[in-house]
């Protein structure tokens, strides 16, 4: 016989005191701090796409994404710890909210974290396959030279197929558990996401997700592998999956990396390839370079993408006038093939098919 709700009333009361008994123990041993953090980034940039001239902008998040945090922790003993984490993107040129539907747009968790176990986290995030790709791109995913460029639902292709032109989940996550390793495992590092659907739509930013990253750092070599797969109301034709595969070494103080991810969606198919290194200056100084290419494969519904590909080359410098403050100058160049449009952006709308977008910038990071 199923059980009833006044069944499990008991068994859920008894869980809760249970977990009260435990916390009696550490309660005189709780310290907690909050702190308020953020980045101030702002450029000027030029962008001239073939066939439609330049146009010149000001920009916000060049080098680093620009935003206002607020965190904090509470030691509770015995090797556990509770926290928070608040994120808010900023357009520094505009005096605005990056987003306009959402406050946190970049991460709200709350945290139950062990020495010995690791993390439970719960609240909006990177979904695995991002956090796997983002940091092995020396332009930290932003930027005319990021590789946020080639990741965009713009193109006709299995991105903009599953999600149309709305919110996805390349990036982050909402209503997210995660459940990641703990630090102290000798490089180990990794982690499980689940997003509920929570029977809401795409338009929405609510997905239903599975997410699994594992990987190995060391201080001078690392290799990891992060798959997410999710589904809403447009993914009628199944699942998108996204997968993403990358490694870094150092050599001769260069610290190279490497890395591989695809989107899938129904025919349809998209990989990026991903070759960086960047080489210290000095000691204020540091060189960044980047190759790209994105590929496209298959078709969505009648229309074949096979030919639509491109390629991406960056070039930065970043300088640090101290431990807080820097300046920075980017240069990067896409080159079409087909029916591809893929532009730096900051550009003048409306290139044709297989034409060439070159960006410069030139700006200032402050943290804070």
């Amino acid at each position: 016989m199923p059980e009833t709700t006044s069944a499990r009333v008991p068994a859920v009361v008894a869980a809760m005191g249970l977990a009260a008994c435990l916390a009696v123990p550490t309660a005189q041993a709780q310290t907690s701090n909050v702190t308020i953090f953020g980045i101030m980034d702002i450029a000027v940039r030029q962008v001239h796409n073939e066939g439609r001239g330049p146009m010149r902008s000001v920009v916000s998040g060049s080098n680093s994404t620009s935003r206002l945090g607020v965190r904090g922790t509470e030691d509770l003993g015995g090797g556990l710890s509770a926290g928070f984490h608040l994120e808010h993107g900023i357009q520094v040129d505009l005096g605005a909210s990056a987003s306009t539907t959402q406050f946190w747009d970049r991460r709200s968790t709350v945290s139950l974290v062990s020495r010995s176990l690791g993390e439970l986290r719960l609240g909006r995030d990177f979904v695995p396959t991002y956090t796997n790709w983002g940091r092995y791109d020396p332009f930290a995913y932003v930027g005319v030279a990021g590789a946020n460029n080639f990741v965009s639902a713009t193109p006709v292709g299995p991105i903009r197929s599953a999600f149309g032109s709305g919110g996805n989940t390349t990036v982050r996550s909402s209503n997210a558990l995660q459940i990641l390793l703990p630090s102290n495992l000798g490089g180990l590092e990794g982690g499980l996401m689940l997003a509920a659907g929570e029977g809401g739509t795409a338009a929405n930013g609510q997905h239903k997700l599975m997410g699994v990253r594992l990987g190995y750092g060391a201080q001078e070599f690392g290799v990891s592998a992060a798959y997410t797969r999710s589904e809403n109301n447009l993914t009628v034709a199944g699942k998108f999956e996204d997968m993403a595969l990358a490694g870094n070494t150092t050599v001769a103080g260069v610290r190279l990396t490497a890395g591989y991810r695809s989107f899938r969606y129904d025919k349809a198919k998209q990989v990026n390839l991903l070759l960086s290194g960047a080489m210290p200056v000095g000691v204020l100084g540091e060189v960044k370079l980047s190759w790209q290419r994105m590929d496209m494969r298959g078709r969505v519904g009648a229309t074949v993408i096979d030919r639509n590909d491109a390629s991406q080359i960056g070039l930065g410098y970043v300088h640090l006038l101290s431990k807080r403050t820097a300046l920075y100058g980017t240069v990067s160049r896409i080159d079409n093939r087909g029916g591809a449009t893929m532009a730096v952006p900051g550009g003048p709308a409306g290139m044709a098919g297989g034409g060439t977008s070159t960006g410069v910038e030139a700006g200032m990071r402050h943290n804070f």
